[in-house]
C-alpha cells in the first residue's frame, strides 16, 4: 500500500534531479548564468548541489520500498 507514494516520490526526484543537472551543465557549458541575479561562482555549486541531493533522495527512496 505504501510502495506508490514511494515510487511516485522517487520518480519526481530522479526527474527533477537529471534535469536540473541537465540543465546546469547546457549553462555552465554556454558560459550562461545558472541563475538571474546570482554570481556564477555561488550559482553553479548550489544548482549542483540540488540536483546531487534530489538525485540521492530518489535512489533512497527507491532503495526502502
Amino acid at each position: 500500500m505504501e510502495r506508490s507514494p514511494a515510487v511516485f516520490a522517487a520518480a519526481v526526484f530522479l526527474l527533477y534531479g537529471t534535469a536540473l543537472l541537465a540543465w546546469t551543465g547546457a549553462c555552465a557549458r554556454r558560459g550562461a548564468p545558472v541563475a538571474e541575479g546570482v554570481r556564477p561562482s555561488l550559482a553553479l555549486p548550489a544548482a549542483l548541489l540540488g540536483a546531487a541531493a534530489s538525485l540521492a533522495l530518489g535512489a533512497w527512496c527507491l532503495a526502502h520500498l
